[in-house]
């Protein structure tokens, strides 16, 4: 059961995805050009729209509710690019295979393709969002750490997160057109359970333990650790990454492959 929940049509999931790269690329290239669309800055947005952030946020939890935290506004923009990631990817494969019905209907294409390209095509935009990461580590002079070269794995496990979470809102969607509208108020409360401008510290022992069952901030305290610590946290938030990503994207596939067969009937 468990090797039959990676077939998709009657091929593997892997394989369906090394086949159909250079429709991957056609797909992630065609949402970044709609999202860029007659905008003057363009891909310059990835970088300055989680810098204005930052700076808004940086003032009122600085200057308004005195937060202490070591070099905040670095702090603050890493939890922020990261979430965007996970709120940006998801919402966005949540209505890959509605907004694609056309597509599917023309010709055969393995359906989990298209929620995994949205995930590709944010992770793009993250890619140029770093950018102000390295901006804000100029100007508050933050050491650079030779961890800083494991980046990849929270970005990586993260991505794979956001797959499987993908597969299940865009499957789901196909027959509960509902979540597009409770999905806004999910990301919502996971932003605030998420320590991106507050510190887990500040907590109590039950809140943290609550917040340490948000998958979410295993990977983004990872990624603080690896840059503005120097770093490498122990086997448990290593282990909670990696599990929570294998997890979450088998069972995305099963979902997925569950609610596929009727896709054209719905779409």
């Amino acid at each position: 059961m468990a090797k039959s929940s990676f077939r998709i049509e009657g091929k593997t999931a892997l394989g369906h995805f090394l086949t159909y790269r250079p429709l991957i690329h056609e797909l992630v290239t065609r949402d970044l050009k709609v999202k860029y669309r007659r905008s003057f800055l363009g891909y310059v947005w990835s970088v300055l729209n989680p810098l204005l952030m930052m700076c808004l946020q940086a003032w009122v939890f600085t200057v308004i509710f005195k937060s202490n935290i070591e070099n905040y506004p670095l702090y603050l923009i890493i939890g922020n690019t990261l979430y965007t990631f996970f709120s940006e990817s998801t919402t966005i494969s949540m209505n890959s295979i509605i907004s694609n019905a056309g597509l599917i209907k023309k010709v055969y294409i393995p359906k989990f393709i298209l929620p995994i390209s949205s995930v590709v095509s944010s992770l793009v935009t993250t890619l140029f969002s770093f950018a102000a990461i390295v901006i804000v580590m100029i100007i508050t002079r933050a050491p650079v750490h030779w961890t800083i070269l494991l980046v990849w794995f929270p970005l990586l496990s993260m991505f794979l997160f956001n797959c499987g979470v993908g597969m299940i809102l865009s499957g789901l969607t196909v027959y509960f057109r509902d979540m597009q509208h409770l999905y806004g108020v999910v990301t919502l409360a996971l932003m605030y359970a998420t320590p991106i401008f507050y510190s887990i510290d500040a907590m109590t022992p039950e809140v943290q333990f609550m917040i340490r069952l948000n998958p979410i901030y295993h990977y983004i305290n990872l990624f603080r650790c690896l840059i503005m610590i120097g770093g490498v946290p122990g086997p448990n938030t290593w282990f909670a990454c990696i599990a929570s990503a294998t997890v979450t994207m088998i069972i995305g596939l099963m979902v997925f492959r569950k609610l596929q067969k009727n896709f054209l009937l719905h779409i």
